[in-house]
């Protein structure tokens, strides 16, 4: 029933999708901030939508570059031929912890991204975990500050503890800009990948867009590492 479930729920067209992203983390004190995240899908080149999410949550900094986060949010998934077409073919409410390390390799920024989900779906209640390796390369600054282009690429492994392990893989490249303290744009191109089962995977691409606002973030003390929390 769950395998059934999860290929409906995923169902994709051909062409090129849209992945739209804007985010806000607002940095309390040295060690507390909060986040909001939405985003919207696409099937199609800005036509067919089909998926909107929206999350929030509280972070904690611990010293030496390590972050911790405890976040709920609501997705639901619509299906693939129309705007917002019902009758729904998912609709979830998730719960999630999620742990970063991040580390520098010259002007090269790591983040290495674990996070654990409790996941409440219309058929039921499953978990799910999480790695993500995200590596941002500034171009005309040795860090990312006002005014720097850089360079994103990562990679995300989807696992279960049911059923099929391997999930799915997300892989992203793109480009960005730090306008200033608080705003920096991001687009590039995702490939996902599902896993359905024996000879049942798909691979669709989106064009990918994200607006960051990051407010406050010189009270954490922190080198900015801008990134989505999606």
């Amino acid at each position: 029933m769950a395998f059934l479930f999860t290929s409906n729920a995923y169902s994709q067209t051909q062409g090129l999708g849209t992945w739209s992203v804007i985010s806000t983390k607002y940095t309390l004190t040295k060690q507390w901030n909060v986040f909001f995240e939405a985003q919207l899908r696409s099937q199609a080149f800005y036509n067919n939508f089909s998926y909107h999410e929206y999350k929030g949550g509280i972070g904690y900094n611990f010293p030496k570059s390590i972050s911790a986060i405890l976040a709920m949010g609501h997705y639901v998934t619509y299906q693939p031929d129309g705007n917002f077409k019902t009758p729904q073919l998912s609709n979830e409410f998730r719960i999630w912890e999620q742990f970063v390390l991040n580390n520098n390799i010259n002007r090269l920024k790591i983040e290495h991204r674990y996070r654990i989900e409790q996941r409440f779906l219309t058929d039921g209640y499953r978990n799910r975990f999480r790695y993500r390796l995200n590596a941002l390369y500034p171009i005309n600054n040795l860090v990312i500050k006002e005014k720097t282009w850089y360079l994103s690429l990562n990679n995300e492994v989807f696992l279960n503890n049911d059923g099929m392990i391997f999930e799915q893989n997300r892989i992203y490249g793109g480009i960005g800009y730090q306008i200033n303290k608080q705003l920096t744009i991001q687009a590039g191109y995702m490939n996902r990948w599902d896993n359905f089962g024996p000879g049942k995977q798909q691979s669709k691409n989106f064009f990918q867009t994200v607006l960051l606002f990051s407010l406050n973030e010189f009270k954490s003390g922190r080198e900015l590492h801008p990134s989505s929390v999606d």
